[in-house]
C-alpha cells in the first residue's frame, strides 16, 4: 500500500488577489489530495494529504505553474501529522500577525473581461467596473491585510447572488476576485456638470462624456489611482485651454490612444515599445514621434519635444469612453494628464475633486468606489531595445525589489524632486509609487500618508533611516523629525545614484564600480552644487575620481528657469566675451545682463556647480535652442530633440573636446573636465553658420567621448572595468546610447537603469543600500556620513 503523507506548504510573494487559492484548489483536487488552503498575513498556507508521490508532485511545480499575475518568492513545506478527512477546501482567511504577503499592483483589464464588456449577451455588458482574478484594481483599493474584500474599498458593496456564486466557485474566473461586481451590486458611474456640479440625467454617462470631449470640453475622469484631466488631443483649442488652466507651461502632456493602430500613426514602434504598450502594466511610453503626428495631435500636446508620451486604455471606463463597436464616434486620442495643478499631488477624493479641480474641469466622470492609495501612471521609454523606467508607479508599486544584500528594517526618504521613498528589510525593498515634488505642502502630507500605508502592508517597522545630505531638503527634514532615537544616515546624493544602479543590477558591493552620475543638482561634500560626477564607489563609500569643472550658478533656481543665464555664466567662466551675436546674449534683457555681470564679478549668490544638467542648459541656450525653461530639463530635452534631427555625419566635422586637468588620486584631486574648449567650439560653429542640430549632435558626441576618457583613466588608476551610468541626465536616450557604445568599444561592462529610474525617483533605493552598509550609524544630530568618503585608493 502506498505511503500517505501530509505536508504544510507556505507560499510567499504576490499570491493574494491573483487567483492563487483557486489554482491551489484545482491542483490539489486534480492530484486527488485532501486538505485546505487559506490566506494569512505571511502568505498562502495550504495543507495537503494523500499519496506521497502526489504530495511531492503538488509541491514540486507549485511555483512554476502559478497564475500569470502571481510572483512567487518562496515555497516552504514540511511534513506534519496526518489528519485524515476527504476533499479539499478553501477556508476563510486568517488575520493577525506581521504582514508579509505582497500586494499585487493594479493590472490592466484582461482580454476575457474586454470580451464580456463588448458582448450584449453577457450580464456585464458595458459594466464600467468589470474585473476578474487576472485584472483590475489591487494596490489602490487595499486597506489592510490579508487581501480580502473586507480589507478593500469594495467592502461597502455587498455582492448580489450571481456575483456571490461566482466568487464562491473555485472553477470560476472570478473566484475570490475581491473587486468582483456587476451592474446590480457594484459601484455606479456618474457624470456631473454645472455650477455647482450636479449629476446629469443621462442614461449612459459615458456616452454623454464622450460627446462633451468631442465638443472640446475638459473632463475630470476618475481612474484607478486618481483623477485624470482629459480632452480631445486633436483639438488645439481644448489642449491650449487645459494647458492654461493647469498652469502647465510647455511640459508635454501624455496621450491615451483608443487602439494600437492609432499609436502606429503617431510614432515609431519596435517590439519593445509594442510589448510595453499592450502589456498588463500599460505605462505611458515615450515614443519618437513620426512627422505625420503633427497633423494628428495638436501642437500644444508636446511642443518642441522629440517624444510623445502614449498609453493605451487600461480600465473598462477608458474603453467605454472611446466607445465599443457600434457606438457613436468620439475622439481617438485623448490628453490624459494627472488631475491636479502642476506641482500638487494627484486628486483621489471625490469631494476634493469637485473643489480642487473646479476651475480645471468642465465636467466630472466619477464613481463611488473609493481610492485608498494614490498612484500616478508609470512612464517608460526604450533605449537600445530595452526599457528605461522614467517613473515607476502604477502597475509596479508595491512589487518588491530583490536586494543583493540583506538590510535591517530601514526607511530611505528619497529626494525632494520626483520623490519616492523606500522601505526595506532582509533581501526585499519596496519603492513607493511616485510622490512628486516636495516643495508643496500637500505633497508632503501625501508622502506621510503613503509611508504609513506602505509600512502597514509590508509589516516593516524601520529601525534605521536614511536621507539626502542636503540641509534644505524637506524629505531630509522629515527624516530628522521622525527619527527620534533611531539612527539616521545622511547619504551623498550621487553616491546614492550609483548605489541604486548597483543594487538594480544585483551587485553585492564586494567590488567597486566607476559611477558616472550626471544630473542637475546634488549637495556636494564641499558645499558646492554637484552634478557631473565620476565616483569610484561601492555601498560602503566612494572616492570622487572626477567631475565637471566648477562654474558659478548665479541666483540658483533663477538660472535653472532661464538657461540663458547659465549660458552666460559658462561663457564668463570660460573667458568668452558676451558678444551680441550669440543667441544667449540676445535672449538676456540688457538690464538683467548688467546685473548678472556684476553678480558674477563680485561672486554674489553664485554657488559653484559641477552640474552636467546645467551644462546641457547652457549649450541649449548658446545654440539658440531654448532660452526659457517652463518645466524641469526642458532645455536639455529640446537640445536632444535638435540633435536627433541632425544628419548622421553631424558629430564629425570640427568636433568638440573637453580639457582635462590631471588627478584621480585623493592627494592629487579629482580629474576635472573643463568645458571651456567645447563652448569656444560652439561659438566658432555658430559664427560659421553651423545649424543648431549639428551643434547639438556634436555636443552629445563630446560628452560621450568625455565619459569614455574618464572611465579609461579610472581603469588605469584603479583597475576597474564596470561603469554605472546614472542620474537624470541619462534619461536622455541619445546620450545614454552614445556613452554605452563608447564604453563597450573600450571593453567596459556597462550598467544602465531599466526597472529603476535613473533620476531622483530611484534615489531612495541607493540611500537604503548605503545606509545598510555604512560603517557606523550616527544618531540624530551627530552629523552625516555616506558610508564614509574614501580618502585612499
Amino acid at each position: 500500500m502506498e505511503a500517505v503523507q501530509r505536508r504544510r506548504v507556505v507560499v510567499r510573494g504576490v499570491v493574494q488577489g491573483v487567483g492563487f487559492r483557486p489554482y491551489v484548489y484545482t491542483r490539489a483536487t486534480g492530484l486527488g489530495l485532501a486538505g485546505h488552503v487559506t490566506n494569512t498575513p505571511e502568505g498562502v498556507v495550504a495543507e495537503v494529504e494523500g499519496a506521497a508521490a502526489a504530495v511531492t508532485a503538488f509541491c514540486e511545480r507549485l511555483a512554476a505553474d502559478a497564475p500569470p499575475l502571481a510572483v512567487v518568492d518562496a515555497v516552504d513545506h514540511c511534513e506534519v501529522p496526518l489528519a485524515g478527512g476527504a476533499g479539499f477546501t478553501i477556508v476563510a482567511s486568517r488575520s493577525g500577525g506581521p504582514g508579509r504577503t505582497l500586494v499585487s499592483p493594479d493590472v490592466a483589464t484582461c482580454a476575457d473581461c474586454l470580451a464580456e464588456l463588448a458582448d450584449p449577451a453577457d450580464r456585464r455588458h458595458r459594466h464600467p467596473f468589470i474585473t476578474c482574478t487576472h485584472c483590475g484594481p489591487r494596490f489602490t483599493i487595499v486597506t489592510g491585510l490579508p487581501y480580502d474584500r473586507a480589507h478593500t474599498t469594495m467592502a461597502g458593496f455587498p455582492m448580489c447572488p450571481d456575483c456571490a456564486r461566482e466568487y464562491a466557485d473555485p472553477a470560476d474566473r472570478r473566484f475570490h476576485a475581491q473587486p468582483v461586481a456587476c451592474p446590480a451590486c457594484g459601484p455606479r458611474l456618474r457624470l456631473l456638470t454645472g455650477t455647482p456640479p450636479r449629476e446629469t440625467a443621462d442614461a449612459d454617462p459615458v456616452a454623454a462624456a464622450r460627446r462633451l470631449l468631442a465638443e472640446g470640453a475638459v473632463l475630470a475622469v476618475k481612474g484607478l489611482g486618481g483623477y485624470h484631466l482629459a480632452c480631445d488631443a486633436a483639438q488645439a483649442g481644448a489642449v491650449a485651454e487645459l494647458r492654461r488652466r493647469k498652469a502647465r507651461g510647455d511640459k508635454p502632456f501624455a496621450v491615451m490612444a483608443a487602439a494600437l493602430a492609432d499609436v502606429e500613426a503617431l510614432a515609431e514602434l519596435g517590439p519593445a515599445e509594442r510589448a510595453l504598450l499592450t502589456g498588463p502594466v500599460r505605462p505611458i511610453v515615450l515614443l519618437r514621434r513620426r512627422p505625420a503626428a503633427d497633423r494628428t495631435v495638436a501642437d500644444a500636446v508636446a511642443p518642441r519635444c522629440p517624444d510623445l508620451g502614449v498609453m493605451l486604455p487600461y480600465t473598462p471606463v477608458h474603453h467605454l469612453l472611446f466607445g465599443l463597436p457600434g457606438d457613436p464616434p468620439g475622439p481617438r486620442l485623448l490628453v490624459m494628464t494627472s488631475g491636479n495643478l502642476s506641482g500638487e499631488p494627484i486628486v483621489t477624493d471625490d469631494a476634493e475633486a469637485l473643489e480642487r479641480l473646479n476651475h480645471l474641469a468642465d465636467a466630472w466622470l466619477t464613481h463611488d468606489r473609493p481610492i485608498h492609495v494614490p498612484c500616478d501612471d508609470s512612464v517608460v521609454r526604450v533605449c537600445d531595445g530595452e526599457p528605461l523606467t522614467v517613473r515607476r508607479s502604477r502597475g509596479h508599486a508595491p512589487l518588491p525589489l530583490a536586494l543583493p544584500l540583506p538590510v535591517p528594517p530601514s526607511l530611505a526618504a528619497g529626494a525632494d524632486l520626483k520623490n519616492t521613498f523606500c522601505l526595506g528589510e532582509g533581501r526585499r525593498a519596496w519603492l513607493s509609487a511616485h510622490i512628486g515634488d516636495m516643495d508643496d505642502l500637500a505633497t508632503q502630507h501625501a508622502f506621510e500618508r503613503a509611508e504609513q500605508q506602505m509600512e502597514s502592508i509590508t509589516g516593516v517597522t524601520p529601525a534605521l533611516l536614511a536621507a539626502d545630505r542636503h540641509p534644505g531638503y524637506r524629505s531630509t527634514g522629515w527624516a530628522q523629525r521622525t527619527a527620534g532615537a533611531r539612527p539616521l544616515v545622511r547619504v551623498q546624493h550621487h553616491h546614492a545614484h550609483v548605489a541604486s544602479a548597483m543594487a538594480e543590477h544585483g551587485l553585492d558591493g564586494t567590488a567597486r564600480v566607476i559611477g558616472i552620475a550626471f544630473d542637475g543638482t546634488g549637495y556636494g561634500d564641499d558645499g558646492a552644487v554637484w552634478g557631473g560626477e565620476v565616483l569610484v564607489a561601492d555601498y560602503a563609500g566612494y572616492h570622487r575620481f572626477g567631475h565637471l569643472g566648477y562654474v558659478p550658478l548665479p541666483g540658483g533656481d533663477a538660472s535653472v528657469r532661464r538657461p540663458y543665464r547659465m549660458a552666460l555664466a559658462h561663457l564668463w567662466a570660460a573667458g568668452i566675451d558676451w558678444s551680441p551675436d550669440l543667441p544667449c546674449v540676445a535672449a538676456c534683457p540688457p538690464l538683467e545682463r548688467g546685473v548678472l555681470r556684476r553678480q558674477l564679478e563680485r561672486n554674489l549668490h553664485c554657488a559653484p556647480t559641477s552640474s552636467m544638467g546645467r551644462l546641457f542648459d547652457a549649450v541649449s541656450s548658446l545654440a539658440g535652442v531654448c532660452h526659457l525653461a517652463g518645466y524641469e530639463a526642458q532645455a536639455a530635452v529640446e537640445l536632444e530633440s535638435a540633435a536627433l534631427s541632425a544628419t548622421p555625419a553631424a558629430p564629425g566635422g570640427q568636433g568638440y573636446a573637453f580639457a582635462l586637468r590631471p588627478g584621480g588620486f585623493p592627494d592629487r584631486g579629482p580629474v576635472a573636465a573643463d568645458p571651456a574648449p567645447v563652448l569656444a567650439a560652439v561659438v566658432a560653429d555658430l559664427r560659421a553658420g553651423t545649424p543648431a542640430p549639428v551643434i547639438a549632435a556634436r555636443f552629445h558626441h563630446a560628452v560621450a567621448a568625455l565619459v569614455g576618457t574618464w572611465a579609461a583613466l579610472a581603469r588605469e588608476r584603479h583597475g576597474l572595468d564596470t561603469v554605472a551610468l546614472t542620474g537624470g541626465v541619462f534619461a536622455n536616450t541619445l546620450l545614454s546610447s552614445a556613452c554605452a557604445s563608447v564604453l563597450r568599444e573600450r571593453g567596459f561592462t556597462v550598467l544602465r537603469h531599466h526597472r529603476i529610474p535613473p533620476n531622483d525617483g530611484g534615489l531612495a533605493l541607493g540611500q537604503l543600500m548605503v545606509a545598510a552598509c555604512a560603517p557606523h550609524h550616527p544618531q540624530r544630530g551627530e552629523g552625516h556620513v555616506s558610508g564614509g568618503t574614501r580618502q585612499s585608493a
